[in-house]
Formats: C-alpha cells, structure tokens, sequence
C-alpha cells in the first residue's frame, strides 16, 4: 500500500494492531486487482473502502456488536460486519454494494455484486494468513484472469474448511454455493 493509499480507519474502529495489518494486506490486495483489472475510479474505491472497513469493529466488544445488530441469535464472531455496515449507514455511508460486502463478508451471499466477492476473496487470501500459502497465493495472482472462477474456489474451500473444522454452514453461504456451482 503507497503512502497515497495508507491505511484510515473511522474513529469508532475498535481493532488490535495484529487486525489492522490484516486489514492493511486485504486492502493491499484488493487495491493490487482493481488496478489489474482496470477499474473505474469509483468502483476502485469502493474496493478500497471494502477492505478499510470490513473488520473495522473486529475487536469490538459483544455487546457493542449485539446493541448494534439488534441480534441475538449469530454468534458474536460474526456480529462485526454487521455492526461495521450499520455503523456506516449511520454516518451517511449509501453505497449498497459496499455496504453488503461489509454486511455479509464472513458468511457470503448470493446477491453480492464484484466488490461482496472481491472483498471475500481478499479477506480469505490475504498473504498474511499461515495456512495452504502457496494455494492461497497462486489464487491471490489468478483473480484477474478468471475472477469468477478463483472465486468459486474460494466458496469451495471456505466450506470445506468450515466442515472440516466442525464449523455450521449458515444459510447464506449455501445459498451462496448453489449460486456459484
């Protein structure tokens, strides 16, 4: 990320430093596609403003994060993107695309348009995650020639790791599934 591109978080961000280089490389990534893929201006920075903020109340505490979402059921790992889109809405954030990609960035959905994808695409292959590296990088470099194709791997393994860890799979992201397979 150039120093034209550093990293600004909004002050209501609750989040470690170890979160805020994790924030730092999915932005990095997401900005490194959109200018691959030639992107218009807009649409980069709304790329770029996905990555800032997708985990931007990440080490929020539960309550927070429930206050917010109104919900009580989700477990409190996945209240932050919820929150984070909330918390945008509330300071005047309109951009329906982004705010989605925020919302559902750890489960998925169907109805994501380029940046939902890019965004769970970036937040999965991020090169400062330690598993499968150089799976992950080879999909990281991939993406600009066959965006949907590295994302529906993405889909497959995220699911396949959320089964073999023992994890639930939420309706969205079988929704997601069935609409990418």
């Amino acid at each position: 990320m150039s120093a034209a591109e550093s990293i600004e978080l909004p002050p209501w961000a609750e989040v470690s430093g170890s979160r805020r280089q994790h924030i730092e490389r999915v932005t990095s990534l997401l900005l490194k596609w959109a200018r691959a893929l030639r992107l218009e201006s807009e649409t980069a920075a709304m790329w770029r403003d996905a990555g800032l903020w997708h985990d931007g109340l990440r080490n929020a505490d539960e309550q927070t994060l429930r206050t917010l979402t109104s919900d009580e059921v989700l477990p409190a790992e996945l209240l932050h993107g919820p929150a984070v889109a909330k918390k945008l809405e509330l300071a005047g954030e309109r951009r329906a695309e982004l705010l989605d990609a925020i919302r559902w960035h750890t489960v998925g959905h169907a109805t994501w348009g380029q940046t939902g994808r890019a965004l769970y695409m970036a937040d999965f292959l991020e090169p400062g995650r330690k598993f499968a590296r150089a799976d992950r990088h080879f999909l990281a470099e991939h993406v600009v020639h066959d965006f949907d194709g590295v994302f529906r791997q993405v889909v497959r393994q995220r699911i396949e790791w959320a089964v073999r860890e023992g994890h639930g799979i939420y309706p969205e992201t079988v929704e997601l599934w069935n609409s990418v397979r």
